[in-house]
């Protein structure tokens, strides 16, 4: 048997107090008992035993049990079988035998398998002596039942507290891996906080009562919208100049179980010292029938979007300077060009001058245009008007037909019928030419475009088909892209900005309607503009 741990020491000693109280209590009344009704023999041998087994509880509490070895303990019980033996000699029809159940039980307990054979063995030998040498004592029912009955009870004692040890350490051990487990969760979660509090990004863990569970120090005051002093600070959308409601802050949004992607707001009212961040609210997986909550992400961009708005402005700036003397050199370009007395050569650089002002004015009108329709920018202003489609189509198609001619394009169109719609007749025409201006560019020599209008009750489509080199598929998911162009215009001789197709999109989508194409590589290209006939309704 292990030696018994400081705490089964303590428990011992608790055990030992408590066994040697109740002896005494029953002793005390089985004695009282045994002089009423004149059942004692021996007068002196009885006190003396029942003295003995007061002096062993007065020991049991004054005797630090939990520090003396384990067989010291083991004499207590030894005496107090003694004792009840002396007692039951002395009065032998008084039943005190029963008494001998209270150490069995103590020994059993304490001793295990070798105790209860140890105390139902002396218990049986006390009780075959004093029945050969007692003529008092008689055979009867209980001269088997007493030895039984202790050896029996000795034995339970003896299983409960075999399962009680083992159970105890279990529990013990369950106890130490929750301690391991926990210090290793308390490890992680200081690792955790302080790796949270070394980058330069928010984080924020929401839980499904929208309380924060988890957040760092980078953005926690900004992303609740009060400074150091508890004092609200102003909040504007991507624009820096749209306040936002308090109740429609990133904040407040990723509370309510929105999720969004990479929103930009700022923090601090233009003129101060104020902050732009990049917020990401997500919902963390869970079961179909378990609320997670989410988290939200926040990055300070502050320097990336003053850096970008002062690009832009600057773009926007240049390009304005820049348009005003480009067009005054288009126009005296086009009236020197007018005068019939000019030489050949002389028309010739003249014409090459005038298509190169001309070029460099459609990237410089792109470049506003993307300007314009930028996230901080002001967006792009529509003046809705109901306008017949198919005019804006011939018109454009008058205008590009010398260049086709000069391309050897054909231009076929059929019959254009009135189509009418509500848009702005000045986009929908600086798309339509941009579509125009493409087919013609990138058509070969003797190729054709052809160009269709069709209506129906809720929109009106434009269709631009050429017989160009077509877009592989590989780069068709990019053809929308600003500034993107593909590797065979790359390498051509033809010029562009990449902007066009880009910024004729985000006409087309101010509308409400989209702009679609369908091409293969060597196969041409068709590209489709449907528009919505009401303003705001989606084809």
């Amino acid at each position: 048997m292990a030696p018994p741990t400081p705490s089964e020491r303590f428990g011992l000693r608790r055990s030992i107090v408590a066994s040697q109280t109740l002896l005494a209590a029953a002793t005390l009344l089985g004695a009282v008992v045994s002089i009423m009704v004149g059942q004692v023999v021996h007068a002196s041998l009885f006190f003396a035993g029942t003295a003995l087994v007061f002096a062993g509880a007065i020991a049991a509490v004054l005797l630090p049990w939990q520090k003396m070895p384990r067989w010291v303990i083991g004499v207590l019980p030894i005496l107090d079988v003694v004792a009840i033996a002396v007692m039951r000699e002395s009065a032998p029809l008084a039943g005190l035998g029963l008494l001998w159940t209270f150490p069995a039980i103590w020994i059993g307990t304490v001793f295990g398998l070798r105790g209860v054979i140890a105390v139902s063995l002396t218990v049986s030998a006390v009780v075959v002596h004093q029945l050969a040498t007692d003529d008092l004592q008689r055979f009867a029912s209980s001269t088997l039942v007493l030895p039984f009955t202790v050896a029996a009870l000795a034995s339970m004692a003896a299983l409960t507290a075999r399962r009680g040890r083992a159970q105890r350490v279990l529990l013990e051990k369950q106890s130490a891996e929750l301690r391991r487990a926990l210090d290793r969760a308390r490890r992680q979660e200081d690792l955790v906080t302080e790796v949270l509090d070394a980058v330069d990004f928010g984080v924020t863990r929401i839980t499904p009562a929208g309380e924060f569970s988890v957040t760092n120090t980078a953005h926690g005051l900004l992303l609740n919208s009060t400074d150091a002093f508890g004092r609200e600070i102003a909040v504007f959308a991507a624009d820096g100049s749209t306040a936002i409601a308090p109740d429609a802050t990133p904040l407040a949004r990723a509370r309510s179980g929105e999720t969004f992607e990479a929103e930009v707001v700022w923090y601090g009212s233009p003129g101060e010292d104020r902050r732009a961040l990049s917020i990401t609210s997500r919902r963390l997986p869970g079961s179909d029938s378990e609320e997670t909550g989410g988290v939200v992400v926040s990055r300070d961009v502050t320097v990336e979007e003053q850096a970008r708005r002062a690009r832009e402005d600057l773009v926007s700036s240049v390009s304005h300077e820049l348009r005003t003397p480009l067009t005054s050199i288009i126009g005296y370009l086009e009236l020197a060009l007018d005068n019939d007395s000019l030489d050949g050569g002389t028309r010739d650089r003249l014409e090459v001058a005038e298509r190169n002002a001309s070029r460099l004015l459609e990237l410089v009108a792109d470049i506003l245009a993307v300007s314009s329709t930028s996230r901080e920018g002001f967006g792009v202003e529509l003046d809705l008007r109901p306008t017949d489609v198919s005019a804006i189509v011939r018109s454009a198609i008058e205008s590009i037909a010398p260049r086709a001619q000069d391309h050897g394009i054909r231009i076929e169109t059929g019959d254009l019928a009135p189509a009418r719609a509500f848009i702005d007749g000045r986009r929908v025409r600086q798309v339509i030419d941009n579509l125009l201006s493409n087919a013609v560019k990138y058509n070969p020599r003797g190729g054709s475009v052809a160009v269709s209008v069709n209506d129906d009750p809720h929109s009106v489509t434009v269709t631009v088909t050429d017989d160009g080199p077509g877009i592989s598929a590989s780069e068709q998911p990019r053809l929308f892209e600003r500034f993107f162009r593909g590797d065979a215009v790359r390498m051509s001789s033809t010029h562009g900005s990449g902007l066009g197709l880009a910024i004729s999109r985000d006409l087309v989508r101010a509308h409400g309607g989209e702009i679609t194409v369908v091409t293969a590589a060597g196969e041409g290209a068709a590209f489709t503009v449907r528009l919505p006939r009401e303003p705001r309704e989606t084809p």
